[in-house]
C-alpha cells in the first residue's frame, strides 16, 4: 500500500524522476531487474485482464440497471462498485510506470533537440553572416566596376571627340 500511495501521489516530476533513477541505477535493484522484466510480461497479461474485467463489470452493471432487474440488495450494489473500482485501479497501476518512462524520455529528447537547435542555429547564423559579407563585397566590386566603366566610356568619348576635331573627321558615334 505504501508503494502504491507513493506511486499514485502527485509528486513533482523531478522528485519522481529521482526516485525512479535511484531504483534503476541501484546495484541491488539491478539484481532484481531480471525478475522484474519477466514480471512485466505477467503485468501485461494482468492489464489485459483488468481491462476485460472493467468492461465486463460495466456491462453487467448497465445490464442490471436496464434489464429490469433492480438491485435491491445493498451488498450487490457494493459488490459491483468494488469490482469496478478494483478493475479501474489495476488498469491505472499498470499504466503509471509507462507514463513516467515516457515523460523522462520526452525530457531527454527536449534537451537534445534544444541543444542541437542552438548549435545548428549558431552555425547557420555564422554561415549566413559570411554569405552576407561576400554578397556585400560583390556588390561593392560591381558598383566600383560600373563607375570605372562609366569613367572609361566618358574618357573614350572625350578622346574620340578630340581626335575628330584634330583630324577634321566628323563622327556622331559614341561609345557606351
Amino acid at each position: 500500500m505504501i508503494t502504491f500511495c507513493l506511486l499514485v501521489s502527485p509528486l513533482p516530476f523531478t522528485i519522481r524522476k529521482k526516485i525512479f533513477r535511484f531504483l534503476s541505477e541501484s546495484p541491488i535493484v539491478a539484481k532484481v531487474a531480471y525478475g522484474l522484466k519477466i514480471s512485466f510480461i505477467f503485468v501485461g497479461i494482468l492489464f489485459l485482464d483488468a481491462l476485460q474485467r472493467m468492461f465486463r463489470v460495466t456491462a453487467e452493471t448497465e445490464m442490471a440497471k436496464t434489464g429490469g432487474q433492480s438491485m435491491h440488495d445493498v451488498r450487490t450494489e457494493t459488490n459491483f462498485a468494488a469490482r469496478k473500482f478494483y478493475a479501474q485501479r489495476n488498469t491505472y497501476l499498470t499504466v503509471i510506470l509507462d507514463l513516467i518512462h515516457t515523460q523522462e524520455e520526452y525530457a531527454k529528447l527536449k534537451k537534445v533537440v534544444g541543444a542541437g537547435a542552438k548549435g545548428d542555429q549558431s552555425k547557420q547564423i555564422e554561415e549566413l553572416k559570411k554569405k552576407l559579407a561576400a554578397s556585400e563585397a560583390k556588390d561593392r566590386d560591381f558598383e566600383t566596376l560600373k563607375k570605372q566603366a562609366a569613367q572609361q566610356a566618358a574618357e573614350i568619348d572625350r578622346l574620340v571627340s578630340r581626335h575628330n576635331e584634330a583630324t577634321g573627321a566628323v563622327s556622331d558615334k559614341k561609345f557606351d
